[in-house]
């Protein structure tokens, strides 16, 4: 069986990260690993921040996938918790980007959509959709986030090949020259 490609799907998080990966064999997808990253353990954001790069790299590293998309951080009324999660995205990305790995971003909305049809979703919602679509019982993992991860890597999956409005990016000269308010 030739897998046609491997994607990696990143819901960024600063208490948990969430992270799904699939394969696409003759266009099907196939469920490879789940996993989520429990950051409420750690002393202070600079650590959360190195282990997200760490876990990010090693997940590249072991399973070698030929995409990474992320979940794009939401605008919420907590600007310091907008301000971490950014920064918990900037790190995965920054790792994706460090193993010359192409990345794009999907608004909450956008994957919410992809997965259950309705971009208001609940995360149960998304979750039952995703075992409905695999075939599965449950999910090994007890907390919502290693779900979403995966919900961004199908919701990937599904807009392959489609135009997107989404920000991608092939390389650190793509992402400054799409972003150059954000380098000074």
């Amino acid at each position: 069986m030739q897998i046609e490609k491997i994607i990696l799907g990143i819901d960024p998080g600063t208490s948990i990260m969430g992270f799904g990966l699939i394969s696409i064999i003759k266009k099907e997808m196939k469920l490879i690993s789940m996993h989520e990253l429990i950051l409420k353990k750690y002393p202070n954001h600079e650590t959360k921040l190195k282990v997200i790069f760490d876990k990010t790299l090693a997940l590249i590293d072991e399973f070698h996938p030929d995409e990474v998309a992320l979940e794009a951080p939401f605008f919420g009324k907590n600007v310091q918790s907008m301000l971490k999660l950014g920064r918990a995205q900037g790190v995965a990305m920054a790792a994706s980007l460090h193993r010359d790995i192409p990345i794009t971003e999907y608004s909450p909305k956008k994957i919410k959509m992809a997965i259950t049809g309705n971009g208001n979703a609940s995360k149960e919602q998304v979750a039952g959709m995703l075992l409905n679509l695999f075939q599965l019982k449950e999910f090994a993992t007890k907390n919502l986030d290693a779900s979403d991860g995966l919900a961004v890597a199908v919701c990937h999956h599904f807009n392959s090949g489609t135009v997107s409005t989404e920000k991608s990016y092939t390389g650190w000269e793509s992402f400054v020259k799409q972003n150059p308010d954000k380098i000074k």
